[in-house]
């Protein structure tokens, strides 16, 4: 149950436009990037919401990982993403991965502003 979870607000995201709402690219770039992260995806769930009167619909990312998961949430017509990174540490420490799949994610929608979290889970410290 000992784990790391890390979350991040971003604001005035700079990526181009297509990562906010194109639901298929963004996923399939998830799925590549956890893989190069060391970490394993077991299942995943892509959706795009409906355009509405305030601008395009954004997306929802979630995969899976035998660690535990990876979502995504954006909201194009603000600029704006959401970041959930959780790994559990049973079978060894994921802590680092967990980083670099925040990094990477980070590096990708590349933000003028973040709010950072991380919270090790579980009682016992895990890797810093």
């Amino acid at each position: 149950m000992q784990g790391l979870h890390l979350t991040a607000d971003l604001y005035r995201c700079r990526c181009d436009a297509a990562w906010l709402v194109d639901a298929d690219r963004l996923g399939a770039w998830c799925v590549q990037t956890v893989m190069n992260c060391g970490l394993q995806p077991v299942g995943q769930l892509f959706h795009r919401f409906p355009d509405s009167a305030h601008g395009p619909g954004g997306v929802t990312a979630t995969v899976l990982l035998a660690e535990s998961h990876l979502c995504v949430h954006t909201w194009p017509e603000q600029g704006a993403v959401t970041l959930d990174v959780y790994v559990c540490n049973f079978g060894g420490d994921h802590c680092a991965k967990a980083q670099a799949l925040m990094d990477a994610l980070l590096a990708l929608f590349a933000p003028e502003q973040v709010q950072h979290d991380r919270l090790l889970r579980g009682g016992e410290a895990v890797g810093a």
